[in-house]
Parts: C-alpha cells; structure tokens; sequence
C-alpha cells in the first residue's frame, strides 16, 4: 500500500489545473497550464512503469492509502488502486490523454478563431482546458475503482464533460448531435445504475473489489443472491455497458458523435471511452456473474462477430475520414467483447491488450485526421484526398503505424493483443464439435480480413496515389505532430516490454478466472 495519496492525486491534480485555466485571458499562461496538465496526466504512467520494474503486479496490487469506508451504509469501501488487470487500461488513458493534451493547443486555438469568424461566441480556451482535464480524469478514475457507486460518479463525469466538449466546440449540428450523445449514453447509464443499485439493495454492498492486507482482491460470485436475481443484474449491467461499448443493435450514437466532436476529444472518446466499457465487464460483470457470462457465452461470441464484420464493412462505404474512423472503433470493439467473451485467460488478457492497442492507434489516426482539418482547410472528405504522404511524410508514417495498431502488425502493440485474442478463441474452441469449430474459425478469418481490408484500403486512398485536390500544406514538425510521433514511440516500447504488462495481466486475469470457477488461466 503506498504510503501517500498518489492515485487520489492523479485524479485530482488535471481537475486543479484545469480550475486555474479557467478564468485565464494569457496565451503563454494557458499554454503552460496546458503543458502542466499533460505532465500531471503521465504521472500514472511513471506509476505503473514503477510497479512493473519492482514486479508489483506480478503477485500483487497498490492500493492507494486514502479511503473510504461506508460500510455501516451499506455502500462498502470507496478506494483506488491499480492491479495487472487496470494496469494496461491506464497506461493507454495516461499516454494518450497527456499527449492529445499538447495536441490540443493548435488544434483548439485554430477551432476556436474559426467558430469566431464564423460569427459564433464560444467559450474560452481556457474553459476547453478544464473540460479536457475533467473528462481525463474522470477516464483515470473509472480505471482506479473498486465500488460501483464509485465507478457512477466517474462515468457520469466523462460523459457530462464530453458532452459540453462536443456542444460547445463540434462541428456541424453540434448541440442537436451533442443531445443525441448524452441521451444514449444516459439510457446507458441509467440501465446500468439499475442494475448496480438492485446489486447493492440485495448484498448490502457495491464493492467488485475488497482491500485485504492492502491487496485488491475480487469479491466473486454474488450468484448467492438468486438465480433470477443474479440474472436481472448481470444483463442490466451488461445492456448499460453494451450501449457505452457501442456493439452492434446499441451503435448507432457513435458515428454521429466521434465524427462531430472536435478532434482531440474523438481522439479520447473512441479510443479510450468506449473501451472502459469493455474493462467493466472483464472487472466485474464476469467474476460478480459467471454463470449467467457462460450461459450467454454463445450469444456474445455472436455478438462480437458481427460487430466486427458489419461495422468494418460500413466503415469502408464512408467518405468522411473521421466517420470511418468511428466505425472502425466500432469494429474494434467487436474485438474486445469477442475476447471477453472467451471467459478464459487467454482471451480476457487480449481484450485488455486491445485496450491498450486500440488507445494508441484510434489516438494517432484521430490525430491525423485533425492535422488534416487544421492545415488543409478542413479536408475531411476521403474522396479529395490522395498522394497526401508526399506533403505529409511524417503524418503518413504514423499513421500507417496507427493502422498496424489495429491489425495487429509489429513493432506494434496491436500484434500481442491479436495473438492473446486468438489464443483465447483457440482455447474456447476446445473439445467443441468439428462444426462449431471450422465455423467460428472461418469468422475469425473474415473479421482479420474485414479489419486488414478497411485499414489498409484507406491507408492508400488517403495516402498514396494521385492527389484529388489540390492542398498547398506541407509538413512543419511541430509540437502538433511530436505530441503525435511521441504517443506511437510508447507503442513501440510497449510491444518490445511486453512481458512485465502480461505478467501482470496474466496474475490477475488468472485469479478472476479461478474465483469464477471457469478453469485454468494462461
């Protein structure tokens, strides 16, 4: 256990700045509180870098010392901490929430003199900050948690400030496209605060995660409450974070709100966001609910399949660089719910590698599209582009490598996450029937197709070829794209450290398995 409050710091020290930007005028002073911001955002970074390096999480967790207990109020213990199954989740937040921050400085300030010019009176630069500080932080605090009511009051966070994000700096139909946001995914929230509040009235508690010797340790299986019970809850909960995680039948906000938010949030909301959804049911849905997880573990495999496949064949049909990105995160999900639903080490480690993969590439592809929209007019239209990596060499790298990212190709972090997911379908495909298993090997072969096609098709139209229009842009490596290079150097020493990150993951993962009485671990 650490002998200070460093996680409660973390949280709150951007939230702090973020205050002080606020009412500022100076340029150079929201510039370094900008700068300031971004620093205080890797600190989670350093402190699970340190953890690895002391082999922390191979056989254990840090709990941080300031907490909670509500006990006697049947709400259980407000506490944060970090274990091996959080630790690739934060290490994507705290790289590419930092990052985007000093990416946002150019691209805010060039939005924000066009909303100007266009007549219109938006709020100051210094209002965008402590937004952004919010919604990283709140992002940093869902990964930290260890109670349900907790994890709430983080969502509700992000999702208010992403949403003031979108209505005051989006593009297009901002306020009409910023409502439809904030109501999907508050009938997300909603679902999912039912579902949590039924948990809590029966068991007295909404802890997933218990502080023991100054470890977390997973509470369990609830299934003591009722089978009809334990149901209810477990498909509340899951629906809830199905509409935030956007699969198939629940998607059809994101396009609309990740292709209009201003880019440095899409560059946080696709990635980061809607992957939290994700880490959710691997925290709790599946050791609170693992008979129900493999009850309907046909159905997610499903699920997850044709998440993959429709959203990576919508995202081919479309013509705004931003929308396909959207629907590709689609896709990408599709990935990590197909690893959850593995219900196996292998395959619940993957997802969280996803995670991690998915922060990266969506951030640098997002990003680029936002270099783009700054310095070419607002060129957002696929079919305009073309021939652009000879303009925009660097840019062009990155993002090829923000593709390899999501196709699982080395030096990237993506390649681990695939293999992991692969393992985890090969293993749940174990003494199943012949059928069974050629047809989910066949889907599995479509979705890497599907996901190769979309990545690598788009690559060329925007990159490569002869050029659509005329753009009289050329490169200038500035903070803008450093800020960019930096967030895929982390890919890359993430993909050659890899083993400290499946380590971790692996104790971790292998502990939730076994407490949940759904076998060995990896």
């Amino acid at each position: 256990m650490l002998q200070y409050p460093l996680l409660w710091v973390t949280v709150m020290l951007p939230i702090a700045l973020g205050v002080v930007a606020w009412p500022l005028k100076s340029r150079s002073g929201l510039h370094a509180l900008t700068y300031l911001s971004a620093a205080s955002l890797l600190a989670p970074l350093l402190i699970v870098v340190a953890m690895y390096a002391a082999g922390v999480l191979e056989a254990g967790s840090l709990v941080d010392p300031l907490y909670f207990n509500l006990t006697r109020y049947s709400i259980g213990t407000i506490a944060l901490g970090i274990d091996g199954l959080s630790a690739p989740v934060i290490i994507g937040l705290s790289i590419v929430t930092a990052f985007v921050a000093v990416y946002s400085i150019k691209y805010m300030e060039t939005r924000i003199a066009e909303m100007k010019e266009a007549g219109e009176s938006p709020p100051s630069f210094g209002t965008y900050i402590l937004l952004y500080d919010i919604f990283a932080a709140t992002m940093l605090g869902l990964a930290y948690s260890t109670n349900l009511v907790e994890f709430y009051v983080f969502l509700e966070g992000s999702l208010i400030s992403s949403f003031l994000l979108i209505a005051f700096y989006g593009y297009g139909d901002r306020r009409r496209i910023s409502l439809l946001y904030f109501v999907w995914t508050h009938i997300g929230a909603v679902v999912f605060l039912t579902g949590a509040l039924y948990l809590g009235f029966l068991v007295h508690s909404f802890n997933y995660l218990s502080v023991v010797n100054g470890q977390l340790v997973s509470v369990g299986s609830v299934e003591y409450i009722g089978p009809s019970a334990a149901t209810i809850i477990a498909a509340l909960l899951l629906f809830g974070l199905f509409v935030k995680m956007a699969v198939f039948g629940v998607h059809m906000w994101l396009p609309y709100a990740h292709a209009e938010a201003p880019t440095p949030i899409s560059a946080l909301l696709s990635p980061n966001l809607i992957g939290l959804a994700g880490y959710a049911i691997a925290r709790f849905v599946i050791p609170l609910f693992p008979t129900q997880m493999v009850d309907w573990r046909d159905f997610l495999l499903g699920l997850a399949f044709t998440t993959i496949i429709y959203a990576g064949l919508v995202s081919l049909r479309q013509t705004d660089f931003k929308r396909f990105l959207a629907y590709s995160s689609i896709s990408q999900m599709g990935y990590m719910l197909l690893g959850l639903a593995t219900l196996n080490a292998y395959g619940i480690s993957g997802a969280m590698l996803i995670y991690l993969s998915h922060a990266i590439g969506k951030a640098l592809l997002f990003t680029t599209a936002g270099v783009f929209i700054t310095e070419a007019h607002g060129l957002r239209d696929i079919g305009k582009m073309g021939g652009l990596a000879r303009r925009y060499p660097l840019v062009a790298a990155l993002a090829l490598f923000g593709f390899m990212n999501l196709t699982g190709l080395p030096p990237s972090i993506g390649m681990w996450s695939e293999i992991y997911i692969v393992l985890g379908v090969v293993k749940s495909l174990l003494f199943i029937n012949m059928a069974t298993i050629v047809g989910i090997s066949l889907l599995l072969i479509v979705a890497l197709t599907v996901t190769a096609s979309y990545s690598f098709i788009t690559m060329r139209r925007v990159f490569y070829g002869q050029p659509r229009s005329k753009i009289e842009a050329a490169e200038k490596v500035d903070s803008f794209k450093l800020s960019m290079l930096a967030i895929a150097i982390f890919s890359v020493i993430f993909f050659l450290a890899i083993n400290p990150i499946t380590a971790g993951l692996s104790a971790a993962v292998t502990h939730v398995v076994l407490l949940s009485g759904l076998g060995g671990g990896a």
